[in-house]
C-alpha cells in the first residue's frame, strides 16, 4: 500500500487506453452472431426501469401480450443484484424481411390493469428489451444541435397529456412500435451482423387507436393499419387511452436498415454519454491540485528535511534544532501504538482489500475484460475480487496489529473478516426488505442471497484468516527509533491545528480531485446510462492516490512539527474525511439532479449512497495512513538518535 504505480510508462500505458478505448475487445461468450437471411430474431425483454422510483420491476409484472410459455434466461450474479429479470416475448423478426403492422394481442382492460398502466406511466416508467444482446434505443435530435442524435434506453410505457382540447389530463399507452434493426452485411457471404436496435413508440401525438370491422379474430383486417401502402393511419383526435374497459391492439413493424458500422463498435453510440472535453478538463483540474500538493511536498522533503536531517546529523545544539523544528523531539513517543490500535489494523487491512478490488477491476476494464456486452460483469468481478483480495486483508492487519506488540491476532482478523462486510450486510439487508416490500424486481431472492453469504462466509472469511496467519508468522516490523517509557506531554496546540478542522480540511482535495468524474458516475448509476471511460477513471484514480498521499503528509508533517504525535488516526481520517464531503455531494445531486419523490425510493437512494461513502472512506484513509507511515519511518530513519 505504500508504493504508488507512478512510473513514465504507466502513464504512456494509460494514454494508449485512451486512444483504443473504443475499439477494445471483447470476452470470449459474447462474440459475433452471424444471421442468413429469413433467420428468426427473436427480442427479449428485460425490466421496465423509471428513474423517478429507481425500483425496477420484471417486464411482465404490467399485462402486457405474452408469449405461450414464458423463459427466463440465466443471469449471472452482478444482473440479478441489478434487477435484471430477461425474458422472452412475442416479438418475433425475420433477418432483412420487413414487416408492416404485425398484431401480437388484443387486449381489454379492467379496472385494476387500467390502474397498473396509469401508475407507470405516472413514475414515468421505460421498456427494456434486448436483440442479439443490444438494449433497445429510442434514438432523439437534440433541440440545440440538429445533427447531434441521442439515445435514450428503452420506450416509456405511455404518455399523460391533454387532447382535442380537453382540459382533463388522459393516459395514452405506447401500443404500436416502429422497430429499426441496424445491420452489417458481408458482401461475399451475404451473412449479416446486428449493429443497431432502435424503436418509435406510438402514442399521444401521434396515437394508433385501432380500428377494425366485424368481430376480432386473427385474421381480422386492421383499418388503422395497411400493409400493401406501407401506412399507418394515427388520429391525434381519439388516439388511444388507458381506461376501464377500453380495448387495445398491441402491433408492431420491423424495418432493416444496411449500416457501415461495424459489429466490433456497435456499442459506441450506447457509451457516448458526453463529450470528451469534459473528462480532460475534470483531469486538468485534478492534476492542477496534484501539482499543488506535489510543490509542497517538494518543498518540505527537499528545503525543511533535508536542512533538518543535516542539522541534526551534525550534532547542532538542541535549542537551534528546536528552533528549526519539532518534529525531532517526538522520536521516543511518534511509534507508540494508539489507542484502539486493533480497530486501525482492521480499518487498514479492509482498505488494502479495497484497494486490490479496485485497483485489479480498472486494468481489466481499461482493457476491455468488463464489456457492457457482458451484463453484470462489472458487479460480479467486484464482488469476486472483493472475495479474494481478503487474503491481503488478512495478511495486512495481522503484520500491523504484530508490529502494536498484540497478541490476540486472531480476534483480529476475523474482526477484519467481519465488520466492515457485516455493517454493509445489515443496510443492504434492511434496503432489500424495502424493495422486496415494493414487490420489485430489484429485490435480491433468497438463492443470490445465499450465495452472497456463502462467498462471504465459505471463501472470504477462510481467505482473510488464511492471510493472517501468514502476516503474523512473518518477522515484526521493527521501528526506526526506540518509544520512551512514559509519553511526552503535548504543548497546546495552535487553532488552525486542532484535529476536527485539519480532519475536514484534509477531505476537501481529494474531494475536489474526483468530484467532476463523480458526476457522472452517478449519472450512469441513477440516471441508468452506461459509464464506460475507464481510461479517465484510471487517471483520476491516480491521481486520487497522490492526493490523498499528498495531503497527508502535508498534514502530518505541520503535526509533528508542532510536537503532537498522535498522528496514527489522524492520518487515517485526514484522508478518509473526504467520503463525508462525497455524501454531501450525493445530497446535493439528489435535490438537483434527480425527481425522485417516494419515500422508499429516498430512503433506497441515501441507503446506498451511504455504503459507497463509507467504501470510500476505507479506502482513502488506508491510503492516507500507509503515505505517512511510509513518511514517518523514512525521516526518523534518516536522523542521528542520541
Amino acid at each position: 500500500m505504500a508504493r504508488w504505480p507512478l512510473a513514465s510508462h504507466l502513464w504512456i500505458s494509460v494514454c494508449v487506453l485512451l486512444l483504443v478505448r473504443a475499439n477494445c475487445f471483447y470476452l470470449p461468450g459474447v462474440a459475433p452472431q452471424d444471421f442468413q437471411k429469413g433467420d428468426l430474431l427473436k427480442v427479449k425483454v428485460n425490466k421496465l426501469t423509471s428513474t423517478k422510483t429507481q425500483l425496477p420491476y420484471s417486464y411482465y409484472t404490467l399485462p402486457y401480450c405474452r408469449p405461450d410459455a414464458i423463459i427466463d434466461s440465466a443471469e449471472n450474479l452482478g444482473e440479478v443484484l441489478r434487477g435484471d429479470r430477461i425474458e422472452n416475448s412475442p416479438y418475433v423478426f425475420k433477418m432483412r424481411e420487413p414487416q408492416m403492422c404485425n398484431v401480437v394481442c388484443r387486449l381489454t382492460l379492467n379496472a385494476n390493469t387500467a390502474k397498473e398502466f396509469k401508475e407507470k406511466i405516472d413514475d414515468e416508467y421505460r421498456v427494456n428489451m434486448i436483440l442479439d444482446n443490444l438494449p433497445l434505443v429510442v434514438p432523439l435530435r437534440r433541440p440545440d444541435q440538429e445533427s447531434s442524435i441521442v439515445y435514450l434506453h428503452g420506450f416509456l410505457v405511455g404518455l399523460k397529456g391533454q387532447y382535442a382540447g380537453k382540459k382533463d389530463e388522459k393516459y395514452f399507452i405506447n401500443n404500436h412500435l416502429t422497430f429499426v434493426v441496424k445491420y452489417h452485411a458481408d458482401p461475399v457471404t451475404e451473412l449479416s451482423r446486428i449493429v443497431g436496435f432502435e424503436v418509435k413508440p406510438f402514442s399521444a401525438v401521434n396515437s394508433v387507436n385501432h380500428q377494425y370491422e366485424g368481430e376480432w379474430n386473427e385474421k381480422t383486417r386492421l383499418t388503422t393499419c395497411d400493409p400493401h401502402a406501407r401506412k399507418i393511419v394515427t388520429n391525434s383526435e381519439s388516439p388511444q387511452e388507458v381506461e376501464d374497459k377500453k380495448e387495445i391492439l398491441f402491433t408492431y413493424d420491423v424495418e432493416f436498415q444496411e449500416s457501415d458500422v461495424k459489429w466490433a463498435s456497435r456499442w459506441d453510440t450506447y457509451l457516448l454519454m458526453a463529450d470528451d472535453q469534459i473528462h480532460w478538463f475534470s483531469i486538468v483540474n485534478s492534476l492542477m491540485i496534484v501539482l499543488f500538493l506535489s510543490g509542497m511536498v517538494a518543498m518540505i522533503m527537499l528545503r525543511t528535511l533535508y536542512r533538518d536531517i543535516s542539522k541534526y546529523n551534525q550534532l547542532e545544539t538542541q535549542e537551534e534544532a528546536q528552533e528549526e523544528t519539532g518534529w525531532k523531539l517526538v522520536h521516543g513517543d511518534v511509534f507508540r501504538p494508539p489507542s484502539n490500535s486493533d480497530l486501525l489494523c482492521v480499518y487498514a487491512g479492509t482498505g488494502v482489500q479495497f484497494f486490490g478490488m479496485i485497483l485489479v477491476t480498472m486494468i481489466f476494464a481499461a482493457l476491455g475484460f468488463l464489456s457492457p456486452s457482458n451484463r453484470g460483469g462489472l458487479m460480479t468481478a467486484m464482488l469476486l475480487l472483493w472475495v479474494f483480495m481478503g487474503l491481503f486483508a488478512g495478511y495486512t492487519s495481522a503484520r500491523l496489529y504484530k508490529m502494536f506488540k498484540g497478541t490476540e491476532w486472531k480476534t483480529t482478523t476475523l474482526k477484519t473478516a467481519f465488520m466492515f462486510p457485516a455493517i454493509v450486510f445489515a443496510v443492504f439487508f434492511v434496503l432489500n426488505a424495502l424493495i422486496w416490500g415494493e414487490k420489485s424486481s430489484g429485490a435480491v431472492p433468497f438463492g443470490t442471497m445465499f450465495a452472497l453469504v456463502f462467498l462471504w462466509f465459505g471463501i472470504s472469511v477462510p481467505l482473510v484468516f488464511l492471510g493472517g496467519y501468514v502476516g503474523f508468522k512473518k518477522p515484526v516490523i521493527e521501528d526506526p527509533v526506540k518509544t520512551n517509557k512514559i509519553a511526552r506531554q503535548i504543548p497546546e496546540q495552535a487553532w488552525y491545528m486542532n484535529p476536527v478542522f485539519s480532519i475536514l480540511i484534509g477531505g476537501i482535495l481529494p474531494f475536489g480531485a474526483v468530484f467532476i468524474e463523480l458526476f457522472f458516475i452517478l449519472t450512469s448509476i441513477w440516471l441508468h446510462q452506461f459509464y464506460y471511460i475507464f481510461g479517465f477513471l484510471f487517471i483520476v484514480f491516480i491521481i486520487l492516490i497522490i492526493t490523498c498521499a499528498e495531503i497527508s503528509i502535508v498534514l502530518c508533517y505541520f503535526q509533528l512539527c508542532s510536537e503532537d504525535y498522535l498522528w496514527w488516526w489522524r492520518s487515517y481520517l485526514t484522508a478518509g474525511s473526504s467520503a463525508l464531503y462525497l455524501f454531501l455531494y450525493s445530497a446535493f445531486y439528489f435535490f438537483t439532479k434527480l425527481e425522485i419523490t417516494k419515500l422508499v425510493s429516498g430512503v433506497l437512494y441515501f441507503g446506498y449512497m451511504l455504503i459507497l461513502s463509507y467504501a470510500f472512506f476505507v479506502l482513502t484513509g488506508t491510503i492516507g495512513f500507509y503515505a505517512c507511515f511510509w513518511f514517518t519511518r523514512l525521516i526518523y530513519s534518516s536522523v542521528k538518535i542520541d
